[in-house]
């Protein structure tokens, strides 16, 4: 069950006044997608391809251009104060008021939210004890680290006990170890209460974990929505690695005619190929009287793509 809907969402920012508008640009045209109840959905795109500004429609701290937003059966644009009740959100690049105690700045959000204060109490003592930030509760939150204010802003997206959660980049800034207890709480939260989650992240090996549907944006454009392992495999090209035992020269004149990309150390070359076309390479290699020994070949990952696109925008 779709429990947030997207339709046909524009934003266009102008410089200038009307009607005397100098210049316009549009940051997400026209993008379409649903997030159903319990779900994991990634927004990928490289930096500058619309992933923020679609975030702030759906918080509605940025009013869309044209287009529509329902969530919870209800038009956003006519129940804002109701349905955001209801969503939690942290971003790695946003802050909590410098002045205030971690455990003030948290109790103005359960306000905020019309928790009661003994559920405010209970909630905030739980959140920081799990994210590992409960000894500094009564520090300002301008002395924390980055990794403490990450996982503070965690507990924070996570108080009201929300049904959507939008996270920007949520474990950024963490401990490979810190960043791992925040999947699997956030995998818990799915399970046990059918948390339904948008998630941004430069984390490939992230996305692909966490993620069961990825949207791509492409400058401010939706050009993908699938599974992570579908993506990773519309990336044709394979890595494949081999070390040439005998005739390196032979080995490397192969590669040339054919035009084929790769890189090489000593003997150890690495080569992007695609996949069909392995065996008839590795044979043309021995037809050649070409040597080689400890081969591996690598899938492409989501990595793989979000690479291509990225590389495919900075081209246009």
């Amino acid at each position: 069950m779709s429990i947030l809907k997207v339709q046909n969402l524009t934003k266009t920012f102008t410089s200038g006044w009307w009607p005397f508008v100098q210049s316009s640009y549009t940051a997400v045209k026209g993008i379409s997608f649903h997030l159903n109840k319990g779900e994991i959905l990634g927004l990928l795109g490289p930096n500058g391809a619309g992933k923020t500004t679609t975030i702030q429609m759906l918080l509605g701290t940025l009013t869309p251009t044209s287009g529509s937003i329902s969530c919870f059966g209800q038009d956003f644009a006519q129940h804002r104060i109701e349905i955001l009740q209801r969503i939690g959100y942290a971003s790695g690049y946003d802050r909590l008021p410098a002045r205030l105690t971690v455990a003030e700045n948290l109790d103005v959000i359960g306000r905020i939210y019309t928790m009661s204060p003994a559920q405010r109490s209970e909630q905030i003592e739980t959140l920081l004890k799990f994210f590992g930030v409960w000894e500094v509760r009564n520090n300002q939150t301008g002395t924390l680290s980055a990794g403490q204010t990450t996982r503070v802003m965690l507990a924070k997206a996570f108080l009201a006990n929300p049904d959507v959660v939008l996270l920007d980049e949520p474990t950024a800034s963490l401990d490979p170890d810190i960043a791992y207890e925040v999947r699997q709480f956030i995998l818990a939260q799915r399970q046990q209460r059918g948390v339904a989650l948008i998630i941004t992240s430069h984390n490939m090996a992230e996305v692909t974990e966490l993620c069961d549907r990825v949207l791509v944006l492409k400058q401010g454009s939706l050009i993908a929505d699938s599974k992570p392992a579908e993506l990773a495999r519309s990336t044709a090209h394979v890595r494949l690695q081999l070390t040439i035992t005998q005739n390196l020269e032979e080995a490397l004149t192969c590669l040339r005619a054919a035009r084929i990309i790769h890189a090489i150390k000593d003997n150890h070359i690495t080569l992007e190929i695609d996949e069909v076309a392995i065996a008839p390479f590795l044979a043309n290699l021995s037809a050649q009287g070409i040597i080689y020994s400890q081969i591996s070949i690598d899938k492409p990952t989501l990595e793989d793509y979000f690479l291509r696109v990225a590389k495919e925008q900075r081209i246009l």
